[in-house]
């Protein structure tokens, strides 16, 4: 289990706690976030569960991939040098306490 922020562009945080396995993405999903379009389902084509990771992170999260790297330049919102995909970010015990922000757009 990880406890996960996402902080919404107004400012206003929702915070769960998402078992593993799941994604970041899958954890908004099952907890009704809104943000998170996902229309994909998570195989990292469509780029609707982009997200900016906090940066003041310090938590061990997965190198990105090419794929993920490709679509992250097709996002509705402005890559960043902290834009990621959520459904290629796996839940585990060592990202507890991950806060990742949640551009204006998806779509």
């Amino acid at each position: 289990m990880a406890k996960i922020t996402y902080r919404h562009p107004n400012g206003t945080e929702t915070v769960v706690d998402v078992p593993v396995p799941n994604t970041v993405m899958r954890g908004a999903k099952i907890n009704n976030i809104d943000g998170i379009e996902a229309q994909c389902g998570g195989s990292a084509q469509c780029g609707t569960c982009h997200v900016y990771i906090d940066e003041a992170n310090t938590l061990p999260l997965p190198e990105m991939h090419e794929s993920e790297d490709d679509v992250l330049y097709g996002t509705a919102a402005p890559r960043r040098a902290n834009s990621r995909l959520s459904c290629q970010l796996p839940v585990s015990e060592e990202i507890d306490g991950l806060v990742v922000h949640l551009p204006e757009t998806q779509s």
